[in-house]
């Protein structure tokens, strides 16, 4: 009689189990990004605030377009307890550096370690060896309103 029920529970009880997990990941949702990067040498600091969203536990924002200087994208999984290793690519958008240093139009990238809760996170980008890096934090802040709408740029790329 046991194994009956069990059976009938499960028949039940899958669907809404399966229905769960495609519902989406725990952080789920349109948010802000606000970057803050140090001055570093003759490069003034300076900050952005741009619109991202994490589907699937997966991140995505972008400041500014494609292969303009000025151009940011970050994107990157959030494990299940927020911790992410966020990857960042980008152009150049000012330099007041010169010589070697003089990187204008030209593209970068760089690891973001970060650490998501429900509705805030925050991340530092990681320096390398710390010739060209500079300090620069991310604060991540889940918009509340379920109405708003993200620009078709920060919509997250579809896998292929």
């Amino acid at each position: 009689m046991r194994i009956r029920e069990t059976v009938w529970l499960a028949i039940l009880c899958g669907p809404m189990l399966l229905g769960a997990q495609a519902v989406g990941g725990r952080f789920d949702g349109n948010w802000t990004t606000s970057m803050a990067c140090e001055a570093h040498g003759q490069m003034p600091a300076y900050k952005w605030d741009f619109p991202s969203v994490i589907k699937d536990n997966n991140f995505h924002g972008m400041h500014s377009q494609p292969q303009r200087p000025g151009y940011l994208e970050i994107n990157g999984m959030i494990g299940g307890d927020g911790t992410s290793n966020l990857k960042a690519k980008g152009w150049v958008s000012e330099s007041q550096a010169h010589g070697i240093f003089a990187l204008k139009g030209n593209n970068y990238d760089y690891v973001i370690h970060a650490k998501f809760s429900d509705t805030t996170g925050t991340g530092t980008r990681d320096k390398g060896v710390g010739i060209l890096g500079r300090t620069c934090t991310f604060d991540f802040t889940k918009q509340t309103n379920t109405d708003a709408v993200l620009p078709a740029a920060a919509t997250p790329p579809t896998a292929q």
